[in-house]
């Protein structure tokens, strides 16, 4: 476990432990409508086996509570694209704005780098500008718009796809 310099939050790997706080904060990112395609969070048996274990950590705030987590999953099972994964974080909306995505994206970097992967991407929402903002501030950048790319509760969305490049990494 680390504690962020900047937050009272504590990082520490996922484990089946935290599935009913990681679902429930998926859950309410998937409410909000701007976090996700997804209509409901799966099954943690479907979620456990879809992410890499090496690389999935929760933030526990006061009182040792899951108030945020990030996971990255593999964008293909073709070895060129090893050192390529997707990734998600989302944070329960009562801790929003107190470092707590900032510091697991950070510990997400730090984790995928130090394991060779060399680019983190996602797809957000346009209209999702916090998390936007927040990907930027920690090396993310915008490479394009797809448009109209699926539907959402029956409304046509469009995604911004949104990658980080290690440095470190080549």
């Amino acid at each position: 476990m680390t504690t962020s310099p900047r937050t009272d939050i504590t990082l520490a790997p996922m484990t089946d432990d935290h599935a009913p706080a990681v679902m429930a904060i998926y859950q309410q990112g998937i409410d909000e409508g701007n976090a996700t395609f997804e209509t409901a969070a799966p099954p943690w048996s479907a979620f456990d086996t879809a992410k890499l274990p090496a690389h999935r950590f929760v933030a526990l705030g006061r009182e040792r509570r899951v108030v945020g987590w990030t996971a990255v999953s593999r964008v293909s099972a073709r070895p060129a694209y090893a050192g390529v994964v997707e990734h998600s974080v989302y944070v329960c909306p009562t801790a929003r704005g107190a470092g707590v995505g900032r510091t697991l994206l950070e510990a997400l970097v730090a984790s995928t780098e130090k394991a060779g992967i060399w680019t983190i991407q996602a797809g957000i929402f346009p209209e999702n500008s916090a998390s936007l903002a927040l990907h930027e501030s920690v090396g993310f950048r915008v490479l394009g718009r797809r448009e109209r790319v699926a539907r959402h509760h029956g409304v046509w969305r469009d995604v911004l796809l949104v990658e980080r490049r290690s440095p470190v990494v080549a």
